[in-house]
């Protein structure tokens, strides 16, 4: 199912939320397109989650990120430093095509960002626009009612995708989701100080928003909000602005 934005050209692709059944690729088979190779490669204990996804479609980068509560948002994987720079662009402001997708539980396709990224992230198209994004397309990762975070793959340049793609990857995204809840029921037992040496953790933001919010009296989500408009005025990462707090460089106080 297709819908456009009224006054707008691109379209986004909306399908149906998955069923249990559109889980698996069938197993015992051996692989014999690029979305089985896809599903094999995901299976195995791999910390690259990204390459495979990328693959089953030549897409140039392809990124994963936790969303939101329970498990926080951070990267997950980035295939480029560019696919880095988009997830932390969307986890800053809070919206963007990867949040439309969790929220909506349905994949959330920008084929054109260079045309119109429409009313739903205007923010985060803004910012995508200025990182010469072509096209950006996100799938949701969630198991029952957990919500997890999401993939997203883009181009540089327009890029249309198939609805055999759009599904294909929709049933690559359960293998996902299923690998990262896992993944983050065995970190229960990882120490702060482990966790803190992945490579996108955002440890520092959630220290600085308790700081914040210990130091104005307010609670932890408008605490963050104080820190992302912070950043978003001064033109940096929230990570760069969280760390300029816990080094007490910078006085957020109201």
């Amino acid at each position: 199912m297709y819908a456009r934005d009224e006054g707008t050209q691109t379209q986004r692709l909306l399908i149906p939320k998955r069923t249990a059944g559109a889980m698996s690729m069938t197993a015992g088979e051996p692989p014999d397109d690029a979305f089985s190779l896809a599903a094999a490669a995901l299976t195995e204990a791999s910390d690259d989650l990204c390459s495979p996804l990328r693959a089953a479609v030549s897409m140039p980068g392809a990124v994963i990120s936790t969303l939101g509560s329970p498990m926080g948002s951070q990267t997950v994987c980035a295939s480029t430093t560019l696919g880095a720079r988009i997830d932390e662009v969307q986890i800053d402001l809070g919206e963007g095509p990867s949040w439309q997708a969790l929220r909506t539980r349905r994949p959330v396709a920008a084929s054109d960002l260079q045309l119109d990224g429409g009313t739903e992230w205007p923010g985060a198209w803004a910012a995508l626009r200025e990182l010469d994004v072509g096209a950006l397309y996100a799938f949701p990762l969630y198991v029952g009612t957990v919500s997890i975070g999401s993939i997203a793959l883009y181009s540089m340049a327009a890029r249309e995708l198939s609805g055999t793609d759009i599904a294909g990857l929709s049933k690559l995204a359960v293998i996902v989701s299923g690998t990262l809840l896992r993944r983050a029921l065995g970190r229960l037992e990882v120490s702060d100080d482990e966790a803190a040496d992945e490579p996108y953790s955002r440890r520092q933001v959630h220290q600085a928003t308790g700081m914040i919010a210990a130091r104005n009296r307010i609670d932890v989500d408008d605490a963050l909000v104080l820190l992302r408009g912070h950043a978003y005025a001064a033109g940096l990462p929230v990570r760069e602005i969280a760390a300029e707090v816990i080094a007490r460089r910078l006085d957020l106080t109201l």
